[in-house]
């Protein structure tokens, strides 16, 4: 079967290439078109027809500073979609540009699967009557999503997480302590503090700042940047980084060596618990307080990180806007490099995390029912 997905950022890509991966083996005549990134190309052993990092572009002031190049995509997926016609379309996230897609591919009569569900239960829930019109299957990554869907009358599986898979995969073969240190210029000896940033240049501009005015308190640690494949390495420099040890492209070795990890919200948090690495999970965006109380009233639910949501307790903590600040992140920072109540409280937070995910092959599980549901 003809197989076209579309990954809109980093996290998909990785994401769709392990799929791609999958899918090959449960359908050997496979073929893929897609838009996603170098990982996926590799899988596949063809070139996207757009790569994600020309596609990501998040908040309503730069999406509608780059609409015409946007609208560009979406008229260049559609054109693809309608000359290949595939068997199956296969969307990875990335909900703002997916579901306009899956309306087209539903109105031209092909089946549409969508592997890790857009968060509707905490942003923007009216998507679901979209994905109620548009979407064949639903593929969720977090275990309480099924629940949340039958509530609103639309059957949707839990085929568990790739981050599990993905970080299980990496730990065997990761290098030592001592092997990653030398490679980048660091003391084993001396703990490392790491700064995960984000992926998408506003995210770095918002909150590398502040992490940086944190971490540079603790003169005994060393300070690593975990900087996305995606980036100009100079952005970092333009934000304070300057003298700061840049790691490309081993984000999760950078996390799993060091001590602490200041973490832009979003996958790079689960990602960090699943390393085993404490954390302080930022999201400042803007520092005006009545902005804060706005976007509270819109989230649905308490939590707004993974590990939280996935546990259902305040595992990490979570400063979100004007709460994000050098002293409450420095609070968090100072409390979790000593081995007190916090570090081990957070630890055993991700115990019952990683429980209530279950093991197995994440993209299998999805792969297997890509390939043989009849929808």
């Amino acid at each position: 079967m003809k197989y076209f997905l579309i990954a809109g950022e980093a996290s998909g890509d990785l994401h769709g290439a392990h799929l791609i991966q999958a899918i090959k083996k449960h359908d050997h005549q496979a073929q893929f078109q897609f838009l996603g990134g170098d990982m996926m190309e590799r899988a596949a052993g063809v070139a996207p027809i757009i790569h994600y990092r020309d596609m990501a572009y998040m908040g309503f002031v730069e999406v509608a500073k780059h609409l015409p190049a946007i609208l560009g995509f979406m008229r260049t997926a559609r054109a693809a979609i309608d000359h290949w016609h595939p068997d199956r379309v296969v969307l990875i996230d990335y909900p703002s540009f997916n579901l306009k897609l899956a309306k087209h591919a539903h109105e031209h009569g092909i089946a549409v699967h969508y592997f890790i569900s857009p968060k509707v239960w905490v942003w923007k829930e009216w998507r679901v009557k979209d994905i109620k019109r548009y979407v064949d299957q639903m593929y969720c990554i977090l275990p309480f999503e099924p629940d949340w869907y039958a509530q609103r009358d639309y059957r949707a599986t839990y085929v568990g997480n790739p981050t599990v898979q993905e970080i299980s995969e990496a730990l065997a073969v990761m290098p030592s302590r001592e092997s990653f240190c030398a490679e980048h210029g660091l003391d084993p000896d001396r703990p490392i503090v790491a700064l995960v940033p984000g992926s998408r240049v506003k995210e770095i501009r918002d909150n590398m700042p502040s992490m940086l005015q944190a971490a540079r308190r603790h003169a005994d640690c060393q300070l690593a940047i975990a900087v996305a494949p995606n980036i100009d390495t100079a952005l970092y420099g333009r934000y304070g980084a300057g003298g700061v040890t840049l790691v490309t492209g081993q984000t999760w070795q950078l996390v799993r060596h060091a001590r602490v990890a200041i973490v832009t919200s979003g996958t790079a948090t689960l990602e960090a618990a699943m390393l085993g690495t404490p954390q302080v999970a930022c999201y400042r965006m803007t520092g005006k307080k009545w902005l804060y109380n706005f976007y509270r009233r819109l989230l649905k639910g308490k939590y707004v990180t993974l590990p939280n949501l996935i546990a259902d307790e305040p595992v990490i903590p979570e400063l979100l806007m004007h709460l994000c600040t050098p002293d409450t992140i420095d609070r968090h920072l100072s409390a979790l490099l000593n081995d007190g109540a916090e570090r081990r409280a957070q630890l055993d937070g991700y115990t019952r995390m990683i429980y209530r995910l279950g093991t197995g092959s994440c993209t299998d599980n999805a792969a297997h029912l890509i390939t043989n549901t009849q929808t």
